[in-house]
């Protein structure tokens, strides 16, 4: 596997940015990255954190799957992600969906109904007593006009390794009932959230090279100062590894001309791919 990681290296090395990540292969155990302790801004990757710690509170009874949630003008103000922001206000939509919008449009509608029904240092304090040491959730959502060099503390942060230990766990937790205990759920509920993941209908940063029909479970990421994704693959309907993959300080423009952003989807896609090649 020391060749997996050289190969990984090589393709981060050769961009103008930093990439840092984390991957394990689910059958043998194996595990390595690339400054996967390293705090960065998580963007969207944070909304899996979000699913389970919502999932949950259905858990505990103090939230409810089938609760109604009504899209609000409010929460359609200054939205850039997602389908609700164009729907009619006044609608009603359960819970559930609400969590899967959340996850599989990135929608930030669905993502401020989860919010108002969450405390924020109960989420702290739940991604902490997993295991996300350097995980933090701090505003909703980031100020307007943040600049491309804002301080990681300006937004919620996290690293390649803690969204990884996340995936790992929800994996584990769908198959055993203790496991899915130490999140706060059942096996049920952890499946649901790998379901959800798996809708995901972005898919142009990890799935990117795979097969089109591979599985991929992932929730990506998009902030000012960089691209980022976080998922599970699977290989026959099991969960095969898991990749984690930030890349931070892309700039708008690359020297050839094009846009930054590209170089980021680009270097996700090899990454996974590199990792389906030598594990699949």
């Amino acid at each position: 596997m020391q060749d997996l990681v050289g190969r990984l290296n090589a393709i981060c090395d050769a961009q103008p940015f930093t990439t840092t990540w984390y991957v394990k292969d689910l059958v043998t155990g194996w595990e390595a990255d690339r400054g996967g302790d390293v705090v960065v801004p998580s963007a969207s990757t944070r909304k899996t954190s979000i699913l389970m710690h919502a999932l949950s509170k259905v858990h505990e009874g103090r939230l409810r799957l089938d609760e109604p949630c009504t899209i609000e003008a409010r929460l359609q103000e200054g939205v850039d992600s997602g389908t609700y922001q164009y729907m009619t206000p006044g609608c009603v939509i359960p819970l559930r969906d609400a969590l899967v919008n959340m996850i599989i449009t990135s929608d930030n509608v669905c993502t401020q109904i989860v919010l108002e029904r969450l405390d924020r240092d109960e989420l702290n304090a739940w991604c902490r007593r997993i295991g996300m040491t350097g995980t933090t959730h701090r505003v909703n959502f980031p100020p307007p006009g943040l600049p491309w060099d804002h301080p990681v503390d300006a937004v919620a942060s996290t690293t390649a390794r803690d969204q990884g230990l996340l995936l790992d766990r929800m994996v584990k937790g769908a198959a055993d009932a203790t496991e899915a205990a130490a999140l706060g759920a059942t096996p049920e509920l952890c499946g649901l959230a790998l379901d959800i993941l798996s809708w995901q209908r972005l898919r142009n940063l990890i799935p990117s090279l795979l097969p089109q029909k591979a599985k991929v479970a992932n929730k990506t990421g998009r902030g000012p100062r960089g691209r980022m994704d976080a998922g599970v693959v699977y290989k026959d309907d099991a969960p095969r590894f898991i990749i984690t993959v930030y890349m931070d300080r892309v700039p708008d423009t690359l020297p050839d001309g094009l846009p930054g952003y590209t170089a980021a989807y680009a270097t996700a896609g090899r990454l996974t791919r590199a990792c389906w090649d030598a594990m699949t």
